[in-house]
């Protein structure tokens, strides 16, 4: 891999989007110019389930992440650099793709919160049926 280049791939989940850029390097990783641990102050949890990817291929400490992400909350936020990570590390080398699905890293949760009805209390509340 030459000096400037990197591997690009976006993620989502719920309502968060991220754009990942994977660089070889020693295994740091930048969110919104901010270090994990910095993003996510208090959630080591969190951090470990970024290097997911790296650790079902054993690759810990051989890239570099620089993530964009914007909208929802940490965990959606967090999922969506994940599943971006994973793709970008197919497009490193395809043969991590049948790896990565085994482990379920390369697929979209596509759950997403349910919009609000007009007339109604919230998605699917309605008001209370009286029979007489």
């Amino acid at each position: 891999m030459a000096k400037d280049s990197y591997f690009y791939a976006l993620g989502r989940r719920k309502r968060s989007t991220a754009r990942v850029r994977l660089t070889s390097g020693k295994g740091e990783i930048t969110i919104n110019n901010k270090s994990a641990d910095a993003y996510f102050s208090n959630s080591k949890y969190l951090v470990k389930k970024l290097q997911e990817p790296f650790v079902v291929l054993d690759n810990i400490n051989k890239f570099n992440i620089i993530a964009k992400v914007s909208g929802g909350g940490l965990e959606g936020q967090v999922e969506a650099i994940r599943l971006a990570t994973a793709k970008a590390l197919v497009e490193v080398n395809n043969d991590f793709k049948s790896t990565l699905k085994r482990a379920d890293l390369l697929s979209r949760d596509s759950r997403e919160k349910e919009r609000k009805k007009f007339g109604f209390k919230g998605a699917r509340k309605k008001r209370q049926f009286t029979k007489r």
